[in-house]
């Protein structure tokens, strides 16, 4: 069992990350993860993101879940919002494709307009 100074460690790690989550006005990246999201892939789409932003050491960088986003034809689906610019749907997302996204558009500023919503249609 843990002591109360253990619980309280992990107690006070925690609240700090929900605080930088609270407060953070960084680029986000947020996957579907309704049911469609997760029975279409979406959790191992969740988890390169999650990868790479982590090999990357990318503070200002939040990987995030919502629910349904209306297209599920399309999922899995990443949107990534970086401030100040529109947010960019990528859809039928796979995990390989992870790498390339943060390295180009979350890093970079440059979309990969291939994978985006608008090639899709």
């Amino acid at each position: 069992m843990k002591s109360i100074a253990d619980l309280e460690a992990i107690r006070q790690k925690t609240l700090s990350k929900v605080n930088l989550r609270r407060e953070h006005e960084g680029v986000r990246i947020v996957v579907g993860m309704a049911t469609c999201g997760i029975a279409a892939g979406a959790r191992p789409v969740m988890n390169a993101f999650i990868d790479e932003v982590g090999k990357r050491n990318l503070l200002n960088v939040v990987v995030a879940q919502t629910g349904c986003i209306g297209m599920c034809r399309y999922e899995p689906i990443v949107e990534v919002m970086r401030p100040g610019e529109e947010k960019v749907t990528y859809v039928n997302v796979k995990p390989e494709m992870a790498a390339r996204i943060v390295a180009d558009h979350v890093v970079n500023g440059k979309p990969v307009v291939e994978y985006t919503i608008s090639e899709a249609e």
